[in-house]
């Protein structure tokens, strides 16, 4: 980090970092940096909370003209939810709705998610390196969302029996030709190209950019306006993003979009589930596809899908409150703590899913996930968004 960069009046921890920056017209800068390199920027409770709360002092500052999101380290912004910390819970509190530990765990999480799409500045995100899970839901409702040539993007919860949450029921289905149902049920990773092309991303820059474009930024003309701010911040960035052409991957959704759509055509999801796994041509960003949902949680492919289908029409925090209750129903079943002993706790990669295929599944089945447990105080925690 740039050395002019002060600590701010406020938290500073050990998982994440809060400055303050002035910039040369009057108003200050609020940079946030994940601090947890180690973990891949894994987001823990504490990270949550200490997020939302400056967040929240920050959208109430008129001083503070713009946000800044990053984590530290080159390798990732955010390589999801702390997943070690949640098996430990499952394994306390198993077959339980709602388990306690997760449900507050849970709740902060997808309301930090919820704020950051409602933040009232310019909120930029720096979406460099490995941004999966949890960490695309604190990207996806950022105002300016940046990628760059390191980008590996991603909603991998197949592979650890849970769905693609963090709002991911809502932003995924926006994207074009079916791509974010097809992440859904596969957990494939996208470039940052794809990002942009698939509406996850606004701006490409080049990650060695990102300390200049930081300290460039104090010294744009900031005003008390966010509708002024935002353009403000976009001419910023247009300018850093006509620089990075040269280093730009290839499109993997450009590239496969037939397959892609034929993959995912209809609206059954045991057909499109039958055709990736059978997929049997040369494209290897397929195979991975193909492969990683074969070996992936059957429940947690259905559930990816019927989530989309069911919160068609919801605005997002309907979408958010019905995650949660999905999510706290997976957590009271055995294929995510399975799914994370076999992926990060033994590491044998040989989960025992219940059920074992998609023909098990039963519409009972899924129908059981929906199901509202009984909420402590007698209501939905995000009742209130």
């Amino acid at each position: 980090m740039n050395s002019g960069f002060r600590p701010s009046a406020h938290a500073e921890s050990a998982c994440v970092r809060f400055e303050e920056i002035p910039t040369q017209h009057g108003p200050r800068l609020g940079f946030a940096q994940l601090n947890a390199e180690k973990a891949l920027n894994a987001l823990a409770h504490d990270m949550i909370r200490l997020l939302d709360a400056q967040l929240r002092r920050w959208a109430a500052d008129p001083d503070i003209a713009c946000v800044i999101l990053h984590g530290a380290g080159e390798k990732a912004f955010c390589a999801g939810g702390d997943i070690r910390s949640l098996y430990q819970l499952l394994k306390e509190h198993p077959n339980t709705a709602p388990n306690p530990v997760a449900l507050t765990y849970f709740a902060d999480e997808y309301r930090l998610d919820y704020s950051i799409y409602r933040f009232p500045k310019p909120l930029l995100v720096w979406g460099s390196g490995i941004v999966l899970g949890g960490g695309l839901g604190l990207m996806a409702g950022a105002s300016h969302r940046v990628v760059t040539e390191t980008s590996r993007i991603g909603m991998p919860e197949v592979t650890i029996g849970l769905f693609p949450d963090v709002g991911a029921s809502w932003f995924l289905q926006r994207m074009p030709i079916r791509t974010g149902l097809f992440m859904a049920l596969t957990g494939v990773q996208i470039n940052g190209r794809d990002a942009v092309v698939g509406g996850l991303a606004d701006y490409f820059l080049r990650s060695t950019d990102r300390d200049t474009l930081f300290a460039r930024m104090p010294r744009a003309m900031w005003t008390t306006d966010p509708s002024e701010n935002r353009e403000v911040l976009s001419a910023l960035l247009r300018e850093f993003a006509s620089q990075a052409t040269g280093v730009m991957p290839a499109s993997n959704f450009k590239a496969y979009e037939q397959e892609i759509q034929a993959f995912c055509r209809g609206e059954s999801v045991e057909e499109m589930v039958s055709r990736i796994v059978r997929y049997d041509g040369d494209e290897d960003w397929l195979r991975r596809a193909a492969a990683t949902l074969a070996a992936g949680s059957p429940t947690s492919a259905a559930l990816g899908f019927e989530l989309q289908r069911r919160t068609r029409g919801l605005d997002l925090a309907d979408a958010f409150r019905l995650e949660l209750i999905v999510t706290l129903q997976c957590c009271a079943r055995p294929d995510l703590a399975e799914g994370i002993r076999a992926l990060l706790i033994d590491k044998d990669r040989k989960p025992k899913w219940q059920p074992r295929t998609m023909e098990e599944i039963t519409p009972q089945w899924i129908d059981g996930h929906f199901a509202a447990p009984v909420w402590p105080y007698g209501r939905h925690p995000l009742a209130d968004l």
